[in-house]
């Protein structure tokens, strides 16, 4: 038995979303790629590759690790480039994305040699919390005016629109999609690429798929793009689990569960957000609050209901600990970092990165 934490990638389960993506890229004619800052666990890139076009990034490393683990097509994005790292991203990448007319101005002749592109910012989204939403106020993640982008046409092929987040609706995409063709028709109709970002829930159950593809398709042949999807969480939804021991139980107004993990380590993205941890049936007739180890008061992974009552060694299983999670795992407290295990198709367990003290130290200095 694998010594817990650990995160658990379960192949069965990554293999329905990637059977769905391949089945958007094949009906719509848009391309997929993974974006790496919602998902990086390179391990299973060689079977997510099978399914998907290429990687998209948020930074050099993430650039180069699209390129060296993933392959297919590479595109490089970043809020802003610094002189020192520039080149290293240009050599990793086919595709360069600007955020800004500066930035593209500054770079665009040593990113010559590969396709350049810029972010628009449509100044609409999806996000319901100011902190993922790209349309804020005073937003700096993109262009929006029109006049100043067509002064720099000539110097790009394409753009990046990224205004969805966690979007389960399609009528609000499509609704959105065509408030971008009101806004940015003009600039569209002289592109040869449009990427519209990720945060599309369309892998999700019961999503209308179909009306999506005939979406993406009439776009493409609206403005004669070739349309790119960004999925990262579409990508890897439901597919891992944390895996979690409990240490001790107490009862302190409510039954107290404390497990060998940490949501301020292992599940931040939670913590950020101020959302529980998911636990599935999650019913039955003994309620326990289950802890995380570490000495933050507020590390709590939400309150749940068991068939039977916690013990001592009892297992728990964190639901969808992937999008936005695995990436965000840090050394809080030097609590115990997670192993990262693959359950292959035929269901054998197989442990792929341990991490142990040497990891921590070298994590500082």
């Amino acid at each position: 038995m694998i010594q817990t934490p650990y995160y658990m990638i379960d192949k069965s389960r990554l293999l329905q979303n990637m059977e769905k993506i391949a089945y958007v890229r094949e009906k719509s004619g848009a391309k997929a790629l993974l974006a790496l800052k919602c998902f990086a666990t390179w391990s299973v890139f060689d079977f997510m590759s099978q399914y998907m076009d290429g990687t998209t990034s948020s930074s050099l490393y993430e650039v180069r690790l699209g390129h060296e683990k993933f392959g297919g097509e590479t595109h490089a994005y970043s809020v802003a480039y610094a002189d020192y790292e520039i080149d290293e991203v240009i050599s990793h990448a086919d595709k360069i994305i600007f955020n800004s007319i500066s930035q593209l101005e500054r770079f665009a002749d040593k990113a010559a040699g590969i396709t350049r592109g810029l972010r628009l910012n449509p100044q609409v989204s999806s996000s319901s919390f100011d902190l993922a939403d790209p349309a804020r106020p005073f937003s700096r993640l993109g262009e929006w005016d029109v006049t100043e982008v067509e002064k720099v046409m000539d110097r790009i092929s394409g753009f990046m629109i990224h205004n969805n987040c966690e979007n389960n609706d399609f009528a609000l995409f499509d609704r959105m999609l065509t408030q971008i063709e009101d806004k940015f028709g003009t600039l569209l109709s002289r592109a040869e690429w449009v990427s519209l970002g990720g945060g599309i829930h369309f892998t999700g159950e019961g999503y209308p798929i179909d009306a999506f593809c005939d979406r993406l398709k009439a776009f493409s042949q609206k403005y004669d793009v070739q349309v790119y999807l960004e999925p990262g969480e579409a990508s890897i939804t439901k597919s891992t689990t944390l895996e979690v021991t409990v240490l001790d139980t107490l009862y302190n107004g409510k039954n107290l569960a404390i497990v060998d993990s940490s949501i301020e380590a292992h599940m931040l993205d939670l913590l950020i957000y101020r959302e529980n941890a998911k636990v599935t049936p999650n019913e039955g007739d003994h309620s326990f609050m289950v802890c995380g180890k570490s000495c933050l008061a507020g590390d709590i992974f939400g309150e749940f209901r068991f068939g039977s009552e916690l013990k001592i060694g009892d297992r728990i299983s964190f639901q969808d600990a992937a999008g936005y999670t695995m990436v965000k795992k840090n050394w809080f407290n030097g609590v115990k970092m997670p192993a990262i295990v693959i359950k292959e198709l035929d269901g054998s367990l197989r442990s792929v990165r341990e991490f142990d003290f040497a990891d921590y130290e070298q994590s500082l200095s």
